[in-house]
């Protein structure tokens, strides 16, 4: 049953083949049931593969499809490898992947292009199976640069728009950033180390390398390169909430299932490494402290429902890197799992608010649709309460184990969790504001909806997400053999005042956000009076500034240096090749007279320059 592994990515790949090869003229009775039925056949096998390798008592397995290529000793091949981390991410890619699949068949019912926005989808989730069942780093960046490619043609998917496909190219760019690092990563690695094979290697780093080993620094820095930029961490995080271009089942896609938390597993996987330099380690934990606390003020200012929601998976990720750098391992990829549930969900929820509204996704344009919405409501609800980590939801689980491992690293352990605990404060904050805004109060709607679209399709994954959100929490994932270094989770002795004061804060966040936006015991507009606030709000909505920088930094000179070089200046120096010849040939061209006497003279004087030449030599 193990050796079924390699059909996790072919289905979706199969999927993609035929709805590609077909040229997008599949009728949606045919492509929808290719498109998301491949992805429910991945998640079949992945469900059988995992029963199976729990059930063998196996530490891990790997099986080998084919040898890839063979150049010398290098020999990497399509090698799929299944432990615990794999086998967790697996199943929240066909998982979740196939409830979002079985969502989009709806949401995009009248797009014309409702084949190719399949073939992109399941192209996305194969080349995501690929990343995380990968044995060696050659098939990880295989699948990492799959994604991205994918990413950029699912953002800019209604490419008529110009801002769409604006978005999608600042998601390439800045994301090529960080994966230029990681391949330089790799080049090191393997020319260090002599394999890539990703068990072999992290071996032979710990053999060969010390503790602070100034080659297991730089190692662990390009490949937290290609993590931050993956997964929008500080300084590459600005791509991922212009990435809302997209429709809302690709949002669901990129921020649910691992795309934006590949960078996560990434260092997971990689985490001996880490643990070899732990000044990178540390590194990682302030990254994912400062993005998710800038972040959680950012998406306080925001008015569109998806770019709160797309600050808010930035702010969660923080708090997975968080974990990752206090040696949480197992506590930020429990996160990671609990976080695909909620965010799915809220963002599934959001898509049947904005389809219901006619494509409005400005939250002050809505107001009043608890009654009009009911399942998007309660979606929204139970989302809500586990992104906020309200007790006994799956996000108060995994978050609260992020948090008690940040307080028991020594030194700095305590800085790490307040920074945390003040995160899940305006988490409660930012949070509740939207559900606030959104479900209460008075209708602002232009176009009231007269009922809920979306049928079974589209109201079942709701169910279903709403179920793992509220549950998910108590999912045990066995990671307890591939983090032999690190904590497990749920083994952590500390005073009824740190687990009060982790549960009070961020319910304090949903009352201040209530009492500003639900009962207006407070004013808005007060508060925003002053200059200051004004200043600070416009900061924080844009991003704190980042875009400015790098758009006067990066984009504007590079802008200007290809004005001035518009004509190209390397393009000169052949067109200057280019000129000579046809004038040489010109000047060819007009010795040829065709006159014989002519020619007879050109042949003498040759001859007696050639005699001449030859008797002063």
């Amino acid at each position: 049953m193990l050796e079924l592994i390699w059909l996790l990515p072919a289905f979706p790949l199969l999927g993609f083949l035929a709805l590609v090869l077909t040229g997008g003229r599949l009728p949606m009775q045919i492509a929808g049931p290719i498109g998301a039925g491949s992805i429910g056949l991945s998640f079949a096998v992945a469900a059988l593969v995992a029963s199976e390798f729990l059930n063998s008592g196996l530490e891990s397995f790997t099986y080998e499809a084919w040898v890839w290529m063979s150049v010398g000793g290098f020999n990497p091949g399509f090698t799929f490898y299944l432990d615990g981390l794999s086998m967790v991410m697996m199943l929240i890619i066909t998982g979740v992947g196939f409830l979002i699949h079985l969502y989009a068949t709806g949401y995009m019912s009248d797009d014309p292009s409702f084949a190719r926005f399949f073939s992109y989808m399941n192209l996305f989730v194969s080349a995501m199976l690929m990343l995380v069942l990968g044995d060696n780093l050659v098939l990880l960046y295989l699948g990492w640069e799959g994604v991205g490619l994918c990413s950029y043609l699912l953002i800019g998917f209604w490419y008529t728009n110009p801002t769409n496909g604006y978005a999608a190219r600042k998601a390439f760019v800045v994301t090529r950033v960080g994966d230029t690092s990681m391949a330089i990563g790799l080049f090191l690695l393997f020319a260090q180390l002599g394999t890539l094979n990703i068990q072999d290697m992290l071996h032979a780093a710990e053999m060969q390398w010390s503790v602070g080993s100034g080659f297991a620094v730089a190692a662990s820095l390009l490949l937290l390169g290609g993590a931050v930029g993956k997964s929008a961490q500080l300084p590459l995080q600005t791509w991922l909430p212009d990435a809302m271009a997209g429709p809302t089942p690709i949002s669901a896609l990129i921020h649910a299932a691992p795309m934006v938390t590949a960078g996560v597993y990434l260092i997971a996987r990689t985490h001996p490494l880490f643990e070899m330099a732990p000044s990178v380690q540390l590194l990682v934990a302030l990254i994912g402290l400062v993005t998710l606390l800038l972040s959680g003020f950012t998406a306080m200012t925001q008015s569109d429902i998806k770019r709160i929601l797309a600050y808010s998976t930035v702010s969660q990720i923080g708090y997975m890197f968080l974990g990752l750098g206090v040696g949480a391992w197992s506590a930020a990829i429990f996160h990671l799992m609990t976080h695909a549930f909620f965010k799915a969900l809220l963002f599934l929820a959001s898509g049947t608010v904005i389809l219901s509204l006619h494509h409005e996704q400005n939250i002050f344009k809505m107001g009043g649709l608890r009654k009009a919405l009911p399942v998007s409501f309660f979606s929204f609800l139970i989302g809500s309460l586990a992104l906020t980590a309200f007790p006994f939801t799956s996000g108060y689980f995994s978050k609260d184990e992020i948090l008690l491992g940040a307080l028991e690293l020594e030194g700095v352990g305590f800085w790490f969790w307040l920074g945390g605990v003040v995160g899940a404060f305006f988490t409660g904050i930012y949070t509740f504001r939207l559900f606030f805004i959104v479900f209460f109060g008075d209708s602002h709607a232009e176009h009231p909806p007269g009922k809920e679209v979306g049928g079974w399709h589209m109201n079942g994954p709701l169910i279903l997400l709403m179920t793992l959100a509220l549950a998910g929490g108590f999912i045990h994932v066995p990671l307890d053999d591939v983090f032999s270094h690190g904590e497990g989770y749920g083994e952590h002795h500390v005073s009824g005042l740190i687990h009060g004061i982790m549960i009070a804060v961020p319910l304090l966040g949903i009352a201040v956000s209530y009492l500003f936006f639900m009962s207006k015991t407070f004013s808005v507009d007060k508060l925003m009076a002053s200059a200051l606030a004004k200043k600070l709000h416009a900061f924080w909505f844009g991003g704190w500034g980042f875009d400015t920088l790098y758009n006067a930094v990066l984009v504007r000179p590079f802008l200007y240096l290809a004005r001035v070089n518009r004509k190209d200046i390397v393009d000169s120096f052949y067109a200057l090749v280019v000129t000579v010849s046809q004038a040489a040939n010109g000047l060819i061209v007009k010795s040829q007279t065709g006159s014989l006497r002519w020619y007879a003279l050109t042949v003498a004087g040759g001859l007696v320059v050639m005699v001449s030449l030859g008797a002063t030599l």
